[in-house]
């Protein structure tokens, strides 16, 4: 039996990234009644305050999805795995804590296909309203690109270690360059990672916006309830149907707007479930077509990146802290405290270049790794010290390969086939093997000597472009920033329009990394809390 629930104004589907951003500024006005819906748990998870544990999520897929690709016909068939964020809060509850806008080249392009408001001058104002940028190394500095008083707290990267010091000698000895603000005026160069940790702990989307506000008496949050599909009247959203834990379904009635902020994967699942997608996919599973939208799951981009890896002369700083008895303490302090070891992780510095000169946006990003990714808890006698190494890895930013999603049931709990086509075309296997080049010739440079012992990924018998290919088809991994599959422009084909609203439906938007036309240059956190910001003024000026 299906029963009928009280009615809101707006219903948001999704508690993540862009989710809690659209729970806290619809529910400002005390007259909109708010309903926030996730599938997964409340974020009380202890390893999500704890900065870093954050590769334990992806190592063990907890609160996690648990999308896999198919196999990858340019990546030796493998299934590379695409992490998203079952929790509330999301990705920013479990992902790098990276602090990225792109680049003002990437929302001129979005502009110049005809999304006319979207423009690097129109998203500026979102990304200085999102932060609360403190630059601690440059305190006096006055920034006209950032914003000081929004409630995601940004700090840079705390880790110490001299061989930070080292890279970024590295990156200005071979012309790569120091960025003194990626998030500024300029984001070419090398410089340490911005970050959302704050007082030494993982500050999510959640903590910035939804905490605060949650006790808002016009503003309903349900966490563990499974939407199962979008209702329509017509060619009106007026709701939505959900199962709760138990399975029991519910009818959920929105008077104005549906909002789906379910990401670049579950946002065109729902989407198809409910009968807006490809008609031919929709009719096989015997979902009756609401819409014949044939983009939805289309145009589907991620970063993929290649890694070269050291081993390293002598033991860093990380490696004694990863002692159980040291590291215990360290995670027990930064959960209590937000200090010691564990309330930053060894990968602090960030790097953007561009390997094609001709690019007019960054077409690369380099990621440090300051500890070998197997690095593990040890203690004399009873298991031996892990072998202390580094590392960095070229991301691919602008890939010219799409992916797709197919629906292969009407099941809502059956996941949909994922297909990346990660590199395949020419050009993207050449740009991530050139830039795999620069990251072992940054990491060759003099300035690292004292650190730098043999090369062990992928070792210096790899040296052809041939040799180096197979090195990426084999070891290559995705950085996890699905996104476009519900893409945003001014033609009558895209999924959505300029103000996020699915064409052909009244009262359904769509607000979250799925709407992207293309992908940014680097981490898409912070982008979709600037869309997210977007997505709630249009609708709060809609009704005005």
């Amino acid at each position: 039996m299906v029963k009928k629930n009280k009615k809101y104004d707006y219903i948001i589907i999704g508690a993540g990234s862009a989710g809690c951003v659209l729970a806290n500024r619809l529910s400002e006005d005390i007259k909109n009644q708010v309903l926030l819906v996730e599938a997964g748990p409340k974020d009380y998870d202890p390893m999500i305050k704890i900065p870093l544990l954050w590769m334990q999520f992806v190592k063990k897929r907890r609160l996690d999805w648990g999308y896999d690709t198919q196999p990858e016909a340019f990546m030796d068939g493998r299934e590379i795995e695409c992490v998203r964020g079952r929790v509330v809060g999301g990705c920013s509850s479990i992902n790098a804590m990276t602090v990225v806008r792109g680049n003002a080249g990437d929302y001129q392009r979005w502009q110049k296909t005809g999304l006319e408001h979207w423009g690097y001058n129109d998203v500026l104002p979102y990304f200085k309203k999102i932060e609360n940028w403190e630059d601690e190394i440059n305190p006096e500095s006055q920034n006209e690109y950032r914003g000081t008083n929004g409630p995601l707290k940004v700090r840079f990267s705390k880790y110490q270690d001299p061989l930070y010091t080292a890279y970024l000698e590295a990156a200005d000895n071979i012309g790569l360059g120091l960025a003194e603000d990626y998030n500024g005026v300029n984001q070419i160069g090398f410089s340490r990672s911005q970050q959302n940790i704050f007082e030494g702990r993982r500050f999510s989307a959640a903590d910035a916006y939804l905490k605060p506000i949650v006790n808002r008496s016009n503003l309903t949050v349900l966490d563990r309830q499974f939407v199962t599909r979008l209702l329509f009247e017509n060619k009106k959203a007026i709701g939505i149907e959900v199962a709760n834990r138990s399975g029991d379904l519910s009818i959920i009635s929105a008077d104005r707007e549906v909002v789906l902020s379910a990401g670049a994967i579950n946002s065109p699942h729902l989407l198809m479930l409910s009968g807006i997608g490809p008609a031919q996919q929709l009719e096989k599973q015997g979902i009756r077509v609401v819409l014949d939208a044939p983009e939805v799951g289309k145009n589907l981009q991620d970063h993929i990146s290649a890694s070269v890896g050291y081993k390293r002369k002598t033991p860093g700083p990380f490696l004694p802290k990863t002692r159980i008895d040291r590291l215990t303490i360290g995670l027990l302090s930064a959960y209590l405290f937000g200090t010691g070891v564990a309330a930053d992780f060894p990968g602090g510095l960030n790097g953007f270049a561009n390997v094609d000169p001709s690019s007019d946006v960054p077409d690369t990003q380099i990621l440090f790794n300051g500890a070998p990714a197997n690095a593990y808890p040890w203690f004399p006698i009873f298991k031996p010290k892990w072998e202390d190494g580094f590392g960095c890895r070229a991301v691919l930013l602008h890939p010219e390969s799409r992916g797709s999603l197919e629906l292969v049931s009407s099941n809502p709990t059956t996941l949909m086939q994922l297909r990346q086509n990660f590199l395949s075309t020419e050009n993207d296997r050449k740009m991530l093997r050139d830039g795999f080049k620069v990251c072992r010739h940054l990491s060759e440079d003099p300035a690292l000597d004292e650190f730098r012992s043999d090369e062990v990924l992928p070792g210096n018998l790899v040296k052809t472009d041939q040799e180096i290919d197979e090195h990426i088809r084999a070891t290559g991994i995705s950085v996890h920033h699905p996104c476009g599959t519900c893409r945003m422009g001014s033609d009558h084909s895209s999924v959505v329009d300029g103000t996020l609203k699915v064409r052909g439906i009244d009262n359904l938007r769509v607000a979250d990394a799925s709407v992207m036309p293309d992908i940014i240059s680097g981490n898409i956190q912070i982008p979709v809390l600037m869309i997210a910001e977007r997505a709630s003024e249009f609708i709060i000026n809609q009704r005005h």
